[in-house]
């Protein structure tokens, strides 16, 4: 009876989302995932059956930065987990700031609103005068696609939060698996054109630069300004040489819109099965693998403050090194025409 108890009081944390489970076998995965896992500085419990923890008994302002257990043990659960929660924190923009330096190098390349606590933090609102607003809402998304090496991780703290004010998250590799093997076929042929910044031509689909087993991954923006369309792998010996950079044939871009939507309905279809609604409460602060995870910021981000309440998010974006340009199996990665 204890047991079925206990059993009880771990599902209540389960995400609406998993209330219910297909396959008896996942179900009962995650029931036992869902029991705290513990470290030297943490114990842990599910967020979903793909992804993310949630780490326990812990203030991030008393911990010693300067312990490389720490940030190595934060860097394996990304690696494992993708995304960690950390419920009940109070956190400065300097300590925001301290802790995503430890993880690798911050880059800044938004705008400065005036209303944020640190440089290098952007500052994301439901209200203009408090912050950023319509940020995350053109389309799913990993963060910094119109940079040779995409962001490797982002942290978002949240000091204030607005009812309904939720972001959308899926896993990559279980998004690419959830096509049927001809359709993983075509998407692994595809290059995503940014034309933005550093103009970078990204593989749709490449290797995680860190997970094992050489795990495939994906790279899109599904806003309509952030692509200028797709090229795709060739074989047919048409092109002229002039245009086959890395087997691609840069004479032919296809529409925009083709793929975005196609990625699009397929991550709305599969979004309750494989990721999450987040429901933010303040002081939330979460660190995620940008390139294992893509994220949406809900309708309701947006809903004016005076009847949902302040939504205030504090975001940090951290580039790795070389080894997280996009790399697809056989060798070939991101590429400029510039």
């Amino acid at each position: 009876r204890s047991m079925l108890l206990g059993t009880s009081v771990i599902c209540a944390f389960v995400p609406l989302a998993y209330s219910f489970l297909s396959n008896a076998a996942l179900r009962r995965s995650f029931v036992r995932n869902m029991m705290a896992n513990s470290n030297a500085f943490y114990s842990s419990r599910s967020l979903t059956p793909h992804f993310g923890i949630e780490a326990l008994d812990i203030d991030l302002n008393n911990i010693d930065l300067t312990d490389s257990q720490f940030i190595s043990r934060l860097k394996q659960d990304l690696v494992q987990h993708r995304a960690i929660l950390f419920r009940n924190q109070n956190l400065s923009g300097q300590r925001q700031v301290d802790i995503s330096n430890k993880l690798g190098k911050i880059e800044s390349t938004f705008y400065k609103h005036p209303r944020s606590p640190h440089p290098c933090i952007f500052r994301v609102s439901n209200d203009e005068a408090e912050g950023c607003t319509r940020v995350g809402r053109s389309g799913w998304h990993i963060d910094g696609t119109f940079q040779r090496k995409p962001f490797m991780y982002q942290t978002m703290y949240f000091p204030s939060v607005a009812e309904g004010g939720d972001t959308y998250f899926v896993p990559l590799k279980e998004l690419y698996d959830s096509f049927t093997e001809e359709e993983r076929r075509d998407l692994s042929k595809l290059w995503m054109v940014t034309g933005r910044r550093e103009a970078p031509v990204h593989p749709l689909v490449y290797r995680h630069p860190f997970r094992a087993n050489e795990e495939e991954t994906m790279l899109f923006h599904c806003g309509r300004p952030f692509v200028s369309g797709w090229y795709r792998d060739t074989n047919d010996g048409d092109a002229d040489d002039a245009n086959l950079v890395n087997g691609v044939d840069t004479s032919r871009m296809m529409d925009s819109s083709t793929i975005q939507d196609r990625l699009t309905a397929q991550i709305e279809s599969k979004l309750d099965e494989i990721g999450i609604r987040m429901k933010w409460e303040a002081g939330d602060f979460l660190i995620c693998d940008n390139l294992g995870l893509a994220h949406y910021a809900s309708e309701g981000t947006q809903a004016c403050s005076d009847g949902v309440g302040l939504r205030l998010l504090h975001r940090t974006t951290i580039v790795g090194g070389e080894e997280t340009v996009p790399i697809k199996p056989d060798g070939r990665g991101s590429f400029t025409l510039r």
